[in-house]
């Protein structure tokens, strides 16, 4: 099983962008394996299941322990920098379709509150958060925020294209900005078009009463089944995280596994 969670060639991608650890002049407890504790994650992420529960049977550790080395890598941004290096495998192999990008939103329960939530008005008040992406042309997710589920879909337009990461691996520059910008009416504003205008970006973003469904669907329907596979891994389709760092976490790490699905396929 733990084989299955982390096959050999991801983990020899990901164990190069992990900080080397320092043994505590001090001595204690062995420090789990870095490979051991990132396979409990992974668990967890997959399955949903409270960190108290994390079967031992893995040889993970304790949920204790994989919950510190989230956090311990997250603060070291290692989440954000295996994201970019699987894009930069992806670009050496010219597997980023740069010329279209999608943007899109997508909210979930949040029952436990927390550091970004807020009253969904969707989904009669009740507590939860929104997730963000920004997808190229095949749904290959770029970027990924959060945010409370109150939080206008059109404040992140801008957040998310400024994320995007400078992707290296073919001769030139890197690239970071796509052709065209698709999105839906609730990105529509001048303001957006505007600001998208002055930085080379076509915006098609679409405008009430003059674009038909089925036009814009041609392109922007990627975005919205991207959305959906984040929320495959259980851990996402609930928030239970308190701490939106730790939420966030997860959700890079659940993109950089999505990105690695088209590094296999196409790779």
């Amino acid at each position: 099983m733990a084989r299955a969670l982390l096959p050999e060639d991801l983990w020899s991608l990901i164990a190069a962008d992990l900080p080397a650890h320092r043994r505590s002049p001090k001595g204690g407890r062995p420090r789990i394996d870095d490979r051991a504790a990132l396979t409990g994650i992974l668990f967890v992420l997959k399955t949903g299941i409270p960190w108290e529960y994390l079967p031992r049977e893995l040889g993970c550790g304790s949920g204790m322990t994989c919950w510190r080395r989230l956090h311990e890598w997250m603060l070291a941004g290692v989440w954000q920098r295996i994201h970019e290096t699987i894009l930069r495998r992806l670009r050496e192999h010219d597997q980023i379709m740069w010329d279209r990008a999608s943007v899109d939103a997508a909210s979930v329960p949040a029952p436990a509150g927390g550091e970004h939530t807020g009253r969904n008005p969707t989904d009669r008040g009740k507590l939860g958060c929104k997730h963000h992406l920004l997808v190229d042309e095949r749904g290959l997710p770029l970027v990924a925020q959060i945010s409370g589920a109150q939080v206008h879909d059109s404040r992140f337009l801008i957040p998310l294209v400024e994320s995007v990461p400078a992707v290296k691996g073919l001769a030139g520059r890197a690239r970071k900005r796509p052709g065209k910008l698709h999105a839906d009416r609730a990105y529509a504003s001048r303001a957006h078009r505007a600001w998208l205008r002055r930085r080379g970006i076509a915006a098609r973003i679409a405008r009430y009463g003059v674009e038909s469904r089925e036009r814009l669907g041609r392109w922007r329907w990627v975005v919205e089944r991207t959305l959906g596979w984040p929320h495959r891994f259980r851990r996402l389709r609930i928030r239970h995280e308190r701490r939106a760092d730790i939420h966030q976490a997860f959700l890079s790490l659940a993109c950089s596994l999505i990105c690695w699905r088209y590094v296999e396929r196409f790779c």
